[in-house]
């Protein structure tokens, strides 16, 4: 390898090696070439052995001998000054794998936003984009004069003003099925959208500006 590298890296062997504090460890769990000495108070042996130094800080560690990291072990108590809150919350984090789990069939926010713009995305990989940028219409790039209810009532739909009325009604169903307490497990968070939805639908069904 070339020592004048202009990039600075080293793959040798020898500057891993030294790189790893720890050394090889072994069957038994200790860290056979650490030449530490061992934590524990009046203890005079190599400190082969690691254990969390805290439930806090569970990547940093004390070293110890065999028999006092069994010691410190005995003692270790991850919910140490934990509240029965959180130590029950723990527990029922643990049972999921520590991942989150959410009711079946019940739709998130930005699942729902994504179903208005007609993108299927039940695995959510497009995130907070839908919630963030609703795809309502822009009123600065209208394409032909409405009155300003039947204006308002498209920018509810989320509807273009060179739609067909069959178009329009098209989206208004589309957005009740995704609004509708039925089809959201009885969660009627939505209501007050739902009722907008259905007046701009009333204000176009009959209008004289739409094919």
């Amino acid at each position: 390898m070339d020592k004048n590298d202009p990039f600075g890296f080293d793959m040798s062997a020898a500057k891993d090696k030294k790189r790893r504090r720890g050394g090889r460890r072994g069957m038994s769990g200790a860290f056979e070439t650490s030449q530490r000495k061992c934590e524990w108070e009046g203890c005079d042996e190599l400190g082969q052995y690691r254990a969390p130094r805290s439930p806090d800080h569970l990547d940093e560690y004390k070293w110890f001998c065999k028999e006092h990291v069994r010691e410190y072990n005995l003692k270790w108590n991850f919910f140490n000054n934990a509240t029965p809150e959180e130590m029950e919350e723990q527990i029922k984090s643990s049972q999921v794998g520590d991942r989150p789990t959410k009711p079946f069939g019940k739709k998130s926010v930005e699942q729902q936003a994504w179903e208005r713009l007609g993108v299927d995305d039940p695995h959510q990989v497009l995130g907070e984009n839908a919630t963030q940028n609703p795809g309502r219409s822009d009123p600065s790039a209208s394409t032909r004069k409405l009155p300003p209810t039947e204006r308002k009532a498209i920018t509810i739909l989320e509807a273009k003003d060179h739609w067909t009325k069959a178009e329009i009604k098209k989206q208004y169903k589309s957005l009740i099925k995704v609004l509708h307490p039925d089809v959201n497990g009885g969660d009627r968070s939505q209501e007050e959208q739902l009722q907008e939805v259905v007046w701009a639908w009333d204000q176009l069904k009959e209008s004289r500006w739409f094919k």
